[in-house]
């Protein structure tokens, strides 16, 4: 029996892509601090955190896609 998205609580399109960016702005801003730490170089560290934004954006919204298609653990809201 298919539950139809609104009920099942399966994340919009456009609600995934957002978790995604605004993961990955969090994500990014930890990269550089840890790399610049390490390399004690910021434009490095700037280099590396750039680098990995593209990539990683596309690799969480998939996760997340992949995740709103897994029904375990979820829990239905209030009717």
């Amino acid at each position: 029996m298919d539950i139809p998205i609104e009920k099942a609580g399966w994340d919009s399109h456009p609600r995934s892509l957002a978790k995604a960016v605004s993961w990955r702005a969090t994500g990014s801003i930890d990269t550089f601090v840890v790399s610049w730490f390490i390399t004690g170089n910021a434009v490095f560290a700037g280099s590396i955190a750039v680098t990995e934004i593209g990539t990683k954006i596309v690799l969480y919204y998939l996760h997340e896609r992949v995740w709103a298609r897994i029904r375990w653990g979820r829990m239905q809201g209030p009717a």
